[in-house]
């Protein structure tokens, strides 16, 4: 099999792996995101000749379809660029980070097996990607299933950056929710809240209803077999989980309220190892194998 250099960009950081079998993913460096498309365009064809590979798997915080990203908003410099024109010698395969994390996961992961099922990763935002009929939902403009825009508030005016869902329950919510509560950050209050520490559990209410609220309005459309978190949240799943659980299962009827909640495999590695199976495969990498 080619090489394939796999690539997790986000909106602060680039992290490169090298894979041969798309499941093992050899990790060879990260540095501070690329501060334009040169600056990309040199960094990629660096790696690639360096390490001789000669396909390019690599996921992105926002939409894509094809090889061409539609709006990434924290790299607007992307917006509209299509990639396979920047580097030519390069078969690609992009994707949005949550969906490819989805791809690690049903490919070789938690979700492996199954033939539908919801991905949702927590970190600074809220991503999230839907497996349904063993096929991933990627939608037309490569945006399905953005759970982080999903509302539960009637009042709310709405933002043009983070959805709903994000402001109650992503990395920036949870640090602000911890600091009211005499904490730290997210991380201070989850494991506070850990310990037992009753101050803690509470101020993680609000959050955990907000995800469960959301989840089952994706659980009462999608019947999925299992709901697989990634991102941060995930290190977190034993303080959720049983929250996230009660307030989902209060929003569904009988017969949905069985569908398992767990920690995906691969952890934060869970888009880089999707970026390798989508550079294995290219383009039509949404089908599950």
């Amino acid at each position: 099999m080619s090489k394939v250099l796999a690539i997790d960009l986000g909106g602060t950081q680039l992290r490169a792996g090298l894979s041969t079998a798309p499941a093992a993913v050899e990790h060879i460096g990260a540095w501070p995101a690329p501060a334009g498309l040169d600056d990309l365009r040199t960094t990629v064809a660096r790696l690639a000749r360096a390490h001789g590979a000669t396909r390019l798997g690599i996921s992105v915080p926002g939409t894509a379809r094809g090889a061409r990203c539609l709006w990434i908003p924290n790299l607007p410099w992307l917006d509209g660029i299509d990639l396979s024109e920047v580097l030519p010698d390069l078969a690609i395969g992009l994707g949005q980070d949550a969906q490819l994390a989805l791809l690690a996961e049903a490919s070789a992961g938690a979700a492996k097996g199954l033939s539908d099922a919801i991905l949702v990763a927590i970190g600074t935002g809220v991503g999230s990607a839907v497996l349904s009929g063993s096929r991933i939902v990627r939608g037309g403009q490569g945006a399905a299933c953005s759970f982080g825009w999903a509302c539960a508030d009637l009042d709310d005016p709405g933002h043009d950056r983070d959805g709903w869902l994000e402001r109650q329950a992503a990395g920036r919510a949870l640090d602000a929710i911890g600091r009211m509560a005499g904490f730290s950050d997210g991380r201070g209050v989850v494991a506070a809240a850990r310990a037992g520490n009753t101050d803690a559990i509470d101020a993680l209410a609000r959050p955990a209803k907000a995800l469960g609220v959301s989840l089952a309005t994706a659980v009462a459309l999608l019947d999925p077999q299992a709901v697989i978190l990634a991102g941060g949240v995930a290190e977190a799943a034993d303080v959720l989980v049983p929250m996230v659980r009660h307030a989902m299962e209060r929003q569904l009827p009988p017969h949905l309220r069985g569908v398992r909640i767990e920690a995906g495999a691969f952890g934060k590695d869970a888009s880089l190892v999707g970026a390798a199976f989508a550079g294995a495969r290219g383009q039509q990498w949404d089908e599950i194998r």
